[in-house]
């Protein structure tokens, strides 16, 4: 089943809590995973960043916002109980605990809509709540970054051939390939058919070494290319090769790559910009946002 918004775990989370015993998260997270029958797969997918299960994540929230309109009490360190107001609402029989029946506690307004300076107009209060805060915020930062990516592969698309052949070196080197830049534009950027081919050193030692070719075009990569490249590298006696175009591959030229010796490691259009992304290569880093959390064991009094 598709894993739950956090508005559909807290009523079940809250009736969990309804023996009035203290409970840990990871006792609640585990007994609701059981209980929305969740598979493996379910449980373990990550949230964009990767930093933590989107399940978890959203029951940690289910959690914050009961605690904050007063519906369950922190009893110690990493333990939690229900409250009288969390056993009077469940005594109202609610069919789902949402933004709007938190609403009417004056706490968890006050939380999401804290009052703010005179003259300044305050948010406007959320209807309804599908994703997390947290949620929201990496499918933001994901959506930015889809669109820089877009933004660099047209870049690369419009600029000159040389240009392409520096944006591969400077990337190679800056993934510590190719010894020092010098070296690697030297060993790089032989070909004049609005690419690059050239042998590179694997290691700032030049133990081993790999062979690569870029095609900056539009249309999709196929196995006839693979296949050349191929017997390329045979014909230099490499071992390793890489493959980097501004498109795409297609299906059999993937499976070809697979299946074959020498090892050809693919980068399309795609994964070539994330990798810009990734390694600061034609991109600046602009305004830079801190999320910090609470540091529990600086309050721990063990």
């Amino acid at each position: 089943m598709p894993i739950p918004k956090y508005d559909e775990i807290t009523l079940p989370f809250l009736e969990i809590l309804s023996d009035q015993k203290e409970h840990t998260l990871r006792e609640i997270i585990d007994l609701l995973a059981a209980q929305f029958l969740l598979s493996v797969t379910e449980k373990a997918q990550l949230l964009p960043s990767g930093q933590q299960p989107v399940f978890d994540n959203r029951v940690g929230w289910a959690r914050t916002y009961m605690k904050k309109a007063g519906l369950l009490e922190s009893a110690k360190r990493a333990h939690f109980r229900i409250t009288v107001s969390g056993l009077e609402l469940l005594q109202s029989k609610p069919k789902k605990i949402d933004a709007d029946v938190l609403a009417q506690y004056p706490e968890f307004r006050e939380f999401i809509s804290p009052k703010r300076e005179p003259g300044k107009t305050p948010p406007p209060e959320p209807k309804k709540y599908d994703d997390t805060p947290l949620e929201k915020l990496e499918n933001a930062f994901l959506g930015l970054q889809q669109t820089l990516a877009h933004d660099l592969l047209e870049q690369v698309l419009v600029g000159s051939s040389s240009l392409f052949e520096r944006i591969v070196v400077d990337l190679l080197v800056q993934m510590g390939y190719g010894g020092n830049r010098k070296d690697a534009a030297e060993a790089v950027g032989r070909s004049g058919d609005e690419g690059i081919d050239g042998i590179i050193k694997e290691d700032p030692l030049g133990l081993d070494t790999i062979y690569v070719q870029a095609k900056r075009w539009r249309g999709t990569v196929g196995r006839p290319e693979l296949h050349r490249f191929a017997g390329a590298l045979q014909g230099q006696r490499a071992k390793k090769g890489i493959f980097v175009t501004t498109s795409d591959f297609s299906k059999e030229a993937q499976d070809y790559a697979k299946n074959i010796e020498p090892k050809i490691v693919l980068i399309d259009g795609r994964r070539l910009t994330d990798l810009m992304i990734e390694h600061n290569v034609g991109v600046t880093l602009g305004t830079n946002y801190q999320l910090k959390r609470v540091d529990s064991d600086y309050f721990s009094e063990d």
